[in-house]
Formats: C-alpha cells, structure tokens, sequence
C-alpha cells in the first residue's frame, strides 16, 4: 500500500474516532438530560395525585381517575398507585391492572425513592407520610416526544457523522495529494538522473519543509557522488598514463638491448636504468594503492599511541640514506612537558611524513627541509618548510590534487601522487594540513593532529 493511502486510511481512521466519540458523548448527555426531565415530571405527577388524593376527602376514587385521565399536563399512558404498608392498592389511576413487582416496593420502602425503567416504560416511587400512616405512590408513564426526540437525535448524529467522515476523506485526500507532490515530482526527478546525467538536480522550491531539506541533502549527495565520479575517471585516466610510462620506457631498453650487441659495462647500465624504472613504478604502484585505500572503508585499519617524534627521526634517518647530499633539520623542544604522542596508524603516518620530507628535499635548490614540532593540549603541530621556487596561487590550490604537478617540477621525476597521499593520511586521522609561503623563497606545509582522535572514513 503506498504512502498516499495508508496517511488517508489513518486520516480516516482518526476522524472517524474522535466522531464517534463525539456523537456518542452527545447523545449520552441528551438521554441523560430527558431522564431526569421525565423523572421530575413523574415525581411531580405522584406528589400532585397523592396529595389530592389525602386531602380531598369528598372526592371519590372514581372521581380522581377521572381527573387524571383529563389532565392537561398529563403524561403518555401514566398510570399512578398508591400502596398501603401492607402493600396493597388503595388506589390505581389505570385499569389495565399494570402489575408493580413486590421487590419494587420492597425497595422503594428501603431508598424511600426508586426509579427504575421496564418495557420502554418508567418508574418512579416514592414514601408518602399521612398522619401516622405511611403510603407508597408510584407513578409510571412513556416518555413518549422524548423518545421520538432522542430517536431523532440518534439518526442525525448517524448521518451527519457518516457526511462529515465523507467530506473529511474528501478533504484528507485532496490534502494529502497536494502535500506528498513534492515527493512525488522527487521521485520523477531521480528516474531521470543516470551516470550520463549525474550534472541533474532537484528543484528545492521555496518551501522550508522536511521536502525541501530532503531535495537539499540529496542535491549534496549528488555533488559528493559527482565528484567521487570525476576524480575516479580522472584517477584511472592519470594512473594509466603513469603506468604507462615507465612500462613503455622499460620494454624500449630492454628490446634495445636485445637487438644490439653492446659490451658488458654498457649492458649494466642498461640493467641499472631499468631497475630504476621498476623501483620507480613500484613506488608508484604502491602509492596508487595507498591512494585508492584511503577511500575506501578498512577494518584492518587499528590505532595504537604513536609518537610523532620517533616516526620523524626515522623518516629523516632514511631519506639522508637515501639522499646522503640532503640536509633534515628536527626542531622540538625537549623542555616541554607533554611528549608529541597520538592515537593513530603508525605505518600510515610514516608515509604521510615520508612523502612531505622526501618532496621538500626534491624540490629544494639545496636539498634542506627544517621540520618542528609543537605540542598544543589537545593537537600537536609540525610544520615542514624548505626553500623552494615561487608557485602561483592556482598552484598552491591545486598543489594536493592528484597528479597535479606544478611549473617548479621540470626535470624532477615524480608522478604528483605523494601530496595527495598524505593529506588523505592526515585527514584519515581527522587531522588538517595547509600550505603557504613563510617568504617568496620558502614553502611551508603545517600539519594539525588532534592526539585523541580515531582515523576516520573521507569520502572521494
């Protein structure tokens, strides 16, 4: 069953409810109300009778039918009795000799007044005092008009209760049908959006209802999916291209090799350029890896308390192995009380390190990085600097883009891929890095790492 359907069903069901609880406390009241209206009526009628009939003494019985039975005000088929203490008839207005139960009497002489109903008939009895002597009067009747008047007030509450629910699930549905075309012009709207059209969005309206935040998130996730897209496209179009590379560089020497008859020390030399080749793509293999992996939701991912110090001192120990010419300054305060720890992973903080530190040293006329390390109370900070040459804006906007390479990287082997990795690796553990020129001829990259932060999942 759609939405549609079961909001009108429960519209339905709601209204019909409260109508029904309505009617029926109406003609509850209305039923009550004519009870004791009749009942007063019967009480006044047995007192009116008794009363004639104890203190008229010339009038006869006969005679006192007689006036009941031409009473202006009498009721439908009244009847009146009255009972001595021996709960016998001493008089009886009617005389189709209507039978008065003997427990009746026996309660209305314990209540001293009873009103009780019988065949659409109504009681009422009473203890009447003369002199010394005590009378039980009961008068009956049909209230007849208020029957008819609660009979028609039964029939009214009925239809009007079946024409309002009618009108209400008119009402409901028109209501509803306006209210869930946005939902629907939505679900029209997504039918069309396919990987050819991920560009379409939802129209948000005017409205600032649960509809319009629903097309507002949804346009959000259209746009993260639109770009994961686009930078998947772009990273296996950019891979592919520095796969290929190095592949197509290794396969020409070696057939070069094959084909020519070179010497032994030529031969090496070959051996040596290719060997660099492949130490190159499987640097950049391993990194394409490590690029694709931040992606992507890993389990095998554990923290444990690494000290930043330490992965540092290691990074610099073997990119000056590395790279015996370069020159790695490690600046950290030993005075300071709170030592550079942090929940994290320590292999993939390693890398991020690696991969700034070995960047700077490549690109530094002379091969120098400066690295400090601060410790805040809740995040550490390092910073990365080296002397590098000036880079325009659009470069340094796009300088952790993978496969982006900017103006000061002729002649420089690389594939613009560890950047990249490592500003995913410090966003992993919910971390910030930025870049800016300390002066036109140093470039710092600062790294901010909360200590207490568990490695989280970005999004592409």
């Amino acid at each position: 069953m759609s939405l549609r359907y079961r909001l009108i069903l429960m519209h339905l069901s709601i209204m019909a409810f409260l109508i029904a609880i309505f009617c029926l406390a109406i003609y509850i009241q209305s039923e009550q109300y004519r009870r004791n209206e009749f009942n007063s009526r019967l009480k006044e009628e047995a007192i009116t009778a008794s009363t004639i009939f104890f203190t008229k003494s010339e009038i006869s019985p006969d005679i006192l039918k007689l006036l009941d039975r031409n009473n202006f005000t009498m009721l439908f088929d009244e009847e009146i009795f009255i009972f001595n203490k021996d709960k016998k008839i001493v008089y009886e207005s009617g005389e189709d000799k209507l039978i008065i139960k003997a427990n009746r009497i026996d309660e209305i002489i314990d209540k001293k007044e009873f009103i009780w109903r019988e065949n659409n008939k109504e009681y009422f009895g009473t203890i009447y005092k003369q002199l010394d002597a005590e009378y039980i009067i009961v008068s009956s009747a049909i209230d007849k008009y208020g029957l008819i008047k609660q009979r028609n007030l039964a029939n009214t509450l009925v239809y009007g209760g079946v024409i309002v629910l009618f009108l209400s699930a008119l009402v409901g549905w028109v209501l509803v049908r306006n209210m869930l075309k946005p939902l629907k012009d939505i679900i029209d709207k997504i039918d069309n959006i396919k990987v050819s059209k991920l560009n379409l969005r939802l129209e948000i309206g005017k409205r600032d209802d649960e509809f319009s935040q629903l097309a507002i998130r949804f346009n959000q996730m259209l746009d993260r999916l639109q770009k994961s897209f686009l930078s998947q496209k772009s990273f296996v179009s950019h891979a592919s291209h520095e796969l290929r590379t190095p592949l197509t560089s290794i396969t020409g020497q070696i057939q070069v090799s094959l084909l020519a008859n070179d010497n032994p020390e030529d031969l090496r030399k070959m051996i040596n350029s290719v060997l660099e080749d492949v130490q190159d793509l499987n640097k950049l293999s391993n990194n394409l890896l490590d690029l694709t992996s931040l992606n992507t939701v890993s389990e095998n991912l554990t923290d444990s308390l690494v000290n930043i110090l330490e992965k540092l001192s290691r990074v610099r120990d073997e990119l000056l192995k590395k790279n015996p010419e370069a020159t790695v300054f490690l600046d950290y305060d030993e005075d300071e009380e709170n030592i550079p720890e942090l929940m994290g992973n320590p292999n993939l903080l390693f890398s991020a390190f690696f991969n700034l530190v070995e960047n700077g040293i490549k690109y530094s006329p002379n091969k120098t990085v400066s690295i400090s390390v601060k410790t805040k109370e809740d995040n550490i900070i390092i910073k990365v600097e080296n002397a590098s040459e000036f880079l325009s804006n659009d470069d340094l906007s796009q300088i952790f883009e993978p496969f982006t390479r900017g103006k000061n990287t002729k002649n420089k082997k690389g594939h613009g891929v560890g950047l990249s990795l490592a500003k995913g690796i410090v966003e992993l553990h919910s971390g910030s890095i930025s870049t800016e020129y300390s002066s036109f001829q140093e470039i710092c990259f600062t790294i901010t790492l909360p200590k207490k932060s568990n490695t989280i999942l970005i999004s592409g």
